[in-house]
C-alpha cells in the first residue's frame, strides 16, 4: 500500500464519520476508553463520534490559561472539554486535515460560542505555528493512522511546537507484537488503527529521536473488542473498517473468539516532557 492510498481511505473514512453519530454508540466507546460522565458533560454529544481509544487528557494534567493543541481534532471532542479546563485565559487549538470533520468543530464551536477555541486545517507532519506554542500537546487515536514513513515527523513537530517543560500526553493504538503481512497489508484494518499501529519500542525511538530523554508508554488494558461489540455503531468508530469493509464477517469472528484484536494490540497512554533546557 502506497503512502498516498493509505491517506486516501483514512481521509475517506473520516469523511464518512463526520456525517453523524451514533449518540449510545460514542457515548459507551468514550466510557470503554477512560471518559467519565463528568468529562462527557463537557463536551456536546455532537462532537463525540465514538473515535476514541483512550482518554488523554486524564494524563494531560492541564491547567488554567495554558495552551493546547490537539492533533487530529476531529470534531473537538477533546478540545471542547480542554476549553474548560483552560478557561478564559487559556487556548485550546484543535488541528485537522479533514474538512468535513472540520466543519462539524466549526459548527459546534459557533453554537457553544467558545472564544478560546481555534481550528486550523494542517496535516499533523508539519503545521504553521510558531516553535513554542504550547504548553501541552494531546493526541487521540490518531498519530497511528500516519503512514510509518511520515510517524517521525509528527513527533518532531511535537518536540518543536511544546515550549520548554512543555508535556505531550497521547492516547493510541500500538502493536504488541509483530503483525502478519495478512493484517499489515488489508486496508480495512489499516483505516481501523490496528494495521497501521506502531510497536511500543517504535513509539518510544520516536519520541527519542525527536528530543525527548524520557517517556512512559503504559497499556490500559482497555478491550479494542468494544468497537466492533455495539452494533451498526462501530461502522464509524477509531477501530473499525470503513463502510466499504467487511463488518458483518469481522464482527462475526469477534463474536466467535475467533477474532481477538487484543491479542495484536492494545490501547496505551503515552506521556513525555519535553526539557525545560531545550531552546525552541
Amino acid at each position: 500500500m502506497s503512502d498516498d492510498q493509505i491517506t486516501d481511505r483514512v481521509r475517506q473514512h473520516y469523511s464518512a464519520a463526520s456525517q453523524g453519530n451514533n449518540a449510545a454508540y460514542s457515548r459507551s466507546i468514550a466510557t470503554a476508553f477512560g471518559y467519565t460522565e463528568e468529562d462527557l458533560a463537557g463536551a456536546p454529544k455532537e462532537a463525540n463520534l465514538g473515535l476514541s481509544c483512550g482518554n488523554p487528557l486524564a494524563i494531560a494534567k492541564l491547567r488554567e490559561g495554558e495552551v493546547v493543541i490537539d492533533l487530529g481534532s476531529g470534531a473537538g471532542f477533546d478540545v471542547f472539554q480542554v476549553s474548560n479546563k483552560v478557561g478564559s485565559t487559556g487556548q485550546v487549538i484543535g488541528v485537522d486535515s479533514n474538512k468535513d470533520m472540520l466543519a462539524r468543530a466549526n459548527k459546534i464551536k459557533a453554537d457553544q460560542g467558545k472564544e478560546n477555541v481555534q481550528f486550523i486545517e494542517s496535516d499533523i507532519t508539519a503545521i504553521a505555528l510558531p516553535a513554542g506554542t504550547a504548553d501541552c500537546i494531546i493526541s487521540n487515536c490518531v498519530i497511528n493512522l500516519v503512514p510509518d514513513s511520515q510517524k517521525q515527523l509528527v513527533f518532531n513537530e511535537i518536540f518543536r511546537l511544546l515550549k520548554p517543560g512543555g508535556r505531550v500526553a497521547v492516547s493510541d493504538i500500538l502493536a504488541k507484537k509483530t503483525l502478519p503481512e495478512s493484517l499489515r497489508n488489508d486496508m480495512a484494518l489499516y483505516v481501523g488503527c490496528i494495521a497501521g499501529a506502531s510497536q511500543v519500542d517504535e513509539y518510544r525511538k520516536y519520541l527519542s529521536n525527536a528530543g525527548f530523554r524520557d517517556s512512559l508508554i503504559s497499556d490500559t488494558h482497555s478491550n479494542l473488542n468494544a468497537y466492533l461489540e455495539s452494533g451498526d455503531g462501530a461502522q464509524s468508530s477509531c477501530c473499525s473498517p470503513p463502510s466499504s469493509g467487511n463488518i458483518p464477517e469481522i464482527q462475526k469472528k469477534v463474536a466467535k473468539g475467533s477474532l481477538d484484536f487484543n491479542e495484536w494490540a492494545g490501547s496505551y497512554k503515552v506521556y513525555a516532557v519535553k526539557p525545560a533546557s531545550d531552546a525552541t
